[in-house]
């Protein structure tokens, strides 16, 4: 059982979990500063009218910089500590994350924050995400950097902000379930409502991308690179479920990054370890992964995330980021999505299979037009650059890439951005809590009245203080009498726990992930909230208390138990 430091990293990894740098050696020189500069003049019209004519003052070093999305180090645009300065210079060449947008005419950036629970935790100790404001604060200065380049076309700053066990930003914003426990509730107008809650959030962060929501349909349990992070195993419940993420992200003004294409949940492998091999046929694959990615692309997602896949039903030993056939015929061509393709990171192993600038340029022809956290950017740059001389790379092709980014970009632009005063806001906590109520699940036990009777004492698997106690006081505030001994036990379980995590003599069980170990449970009530949030303890909380009824379904299979007792 593995268990993470958690120190929160920005702008550091990946929207699937991605391969992070090595920490930065601190540098004897201070941390430079980029004075502030007037914004550059914007073309007047549509979307695709600006974006035009943006690209028609663009040179091709301009081009090339605009399909980079990399990470950089530091909380703060333009003034950074040693240690993120040494990190900058070692990634750029530069000693600021508005340096490096300069410097290489980003298109955007990716922020990061770790959790305890992130199957993609690090011990990486550089700056990390500490707050609404300081994000907001952050953003404001990457787009200030960014509006000096060519065109003046905004950065497109991105995220994962899935929920779940992959939440970059944590403190001070409302946190809604996990995917899993999302499909758990069925009801896509509740999904609509939160995810529009969330868009809202990170909007008035400056977050303008959420490298979300997953839209892979879950095959084996023996899948836990996803997990949670997926809606389910049905995939036409995932298909309205993934549809409705999209249409709240969308309609406050994010770009929905649905991932990962063409479907990461029918196999054990990690393509953050190796290549995945999902042994689908085509009709295999129709009928499973496409209703899902298809909702998205049909529901208005600006954004497709590309997965390091071997697909092997349609085209079988080359990784989907790196597949013409995947990203070209398939996504364009018959699912007629026109918004921007995005690559998983590009230093994963499967994208590191080549050096940066061919990977880039392999990338590229394929059909993505955004290469995300590409391992050395000045490599990515230079060989997209010597692609476009030596004609491996057509500038039509990298125009078209260009264009695509800055239309997505002058679209969101177009939006206006909240104030932060929307992030964890009562209207957002009773939205997203109506969502984390629904999809509480009853195993085994009382369909009525309370799960137990008389004090309680709640005790969880190691790492999981913050959800105990937040469990505590929400049974506290629904009239349970709690206990730190003695009570009738309520036992928390979670991501990456086993069967010896359990505790054989508790009498209540909840899993706040995958509920397939409550298979092992011998608790006389089983439960699962799939999520650790704090508003789904609340909703658990009142389960208990018997205030309130268990409406969830489980949207995947556990063996000797029913998707819920309750109907």
């Amino acid at each position: 059982m593995r268990r993470l430091l958690v120190v929160p990293l920005l702008l550091a990894a990946g929207a699937c979990g991605k391969d992070q740098p090595a920490p930065p050696a601190v540098a004897p020189s201070p941390a430079a500063t980029v004075p502030s500069s007037a914004p550059a003049s914007v073309p007047a019209g549509d979307p695709a009218t600006q974006a035009a004519a943006a690209v028609a003052g663009m040179n091709d070093t301009t081009l090339a910089g605009q399909v980079l999305m990399p990470y950089a180090y530091g909380s703060d645009a333009t003034t950074v500590d040693k240690t993120s300065a040494a990190g900058n210079r070692s990634l750029a060449g530069v000693d600021t994350p508005a340096e490096m947008i300069t410097k290489f005419h980003l298109g955007g950036l990716i922020l990061v924050g770790f959790t305890a629970q992130d199957p993609t935790g690090s011990t990486n100790p550089t700056s990390n995400v500490e707050s609404p404001p300081q994000v907001r604060k952050l953003t404001d200065g990457l787009q200030q950097a960014a509006r000096t380049l060519p065109g003046g076309a905004p950065l497109l700053i991105g995220t994962d902000q899935e929920y779940g066990v992959v939440t970059r930003i944590t403190n001070g914003v409302t946190a809604l379930p996990s995917a899993m426990a999302v499909g758990a509730a069925a009801q896509p107008a509740l999904t609509e409502a939160a995810w529009r809650a969330a868009g809202a959030e990170l909007s008035a962060m400056g977050i303008t991308v959420d490298f979300a929501p997953v839209a892979d349909t879950l095959g084996p349990p023996a899948n836990t690179v996803i997990g949670s992070r997926a809606f389910g195993s049905d995939p036409r419940a995932n298909a309205q479920q993934v549809a409705a993420a999209v249409r709240g992200l969308e309609g406050a003004g994010v770009a929905a990054a649905v991932k990962h294409f063409p479907g990461h949940g029918h196999t054990s492998g990690d393509s953050h370890e190796g290549l995945p091999v999902v042994a689908l046929n085509r009709a295999q694959w129709t009928a499973q992964d496409r209703p899902t990615f298809q909702a998205g692309v049909d529901a208005g997602a600006g954004v497709v995330m590309s997965g390091h896949l071997d697909v092997q039903g349609l085209d079988k030993g080359v990784p989907a980021t790196f597949s013409r056939k995947i990203m070209t015929d398939l996504l364009r061509t018959e699912m007629k999505f026109t918004g921007v393709a995005v690559t998983d990171a590009m230093n994963m192993p499967p994208a590191k299979k080549w050096p940066a600038g061919e990977a880039a340029v392999r990338a590229l022809n394929a059909g993505n037009d955004l290469l995300l956290m590409p391992p050395d950017i000045t490599a990515a740059r230079d060989g997209i650059l010597a692609g476009l001389k030596g004609g491996s790379l057509k500038r039509e092709r990298l125009v078209e890439a260009v264009t695509r980014i800055l239309t997505l970009k002058f679209r969101l632009a177009a939006t206006a951005q909240p104030e932060l005063a929307v992030v964890n806001s009562v209207k957002h906590q009773q939205a997203v809590g109506a969502l984390g109520a629904a999809s509480v699940t009853v195993f085994r036990g009382p369909c009525s009245g309370a799960l137990v009777e008389g004090p309680v004492t709640v005790t969880a698997a190691g790492g999981r203080e913050v959800a105990r106690i937040n469990l505590v006081r929400a049974l506290q505030a629904a009239g349970v009498q709690v206990q730190a001994a003695g009570g009738k036990v309520i036992h928390l379980v979670g991501y990456g726990d086993k069967s010896v995590d359990l505790d054989p003599a508790a009498a209540v069980t909840v899993m706040m992930d995958t509920p397939h170990l409550l298979a092992a449970a011998k608790s006389p009530a089983l439960v699962a909230t799939y999520s650790s949030s704090k508003l789904s303890m609340t909703a658990l909380a009142a389960v208990v208390a018997g205030k309130a009824k268990a409406p969830g379904k489980s949207p995947v299979a556990v063996t000797g138990l029913p998707r819920s007792a309750c109907g």
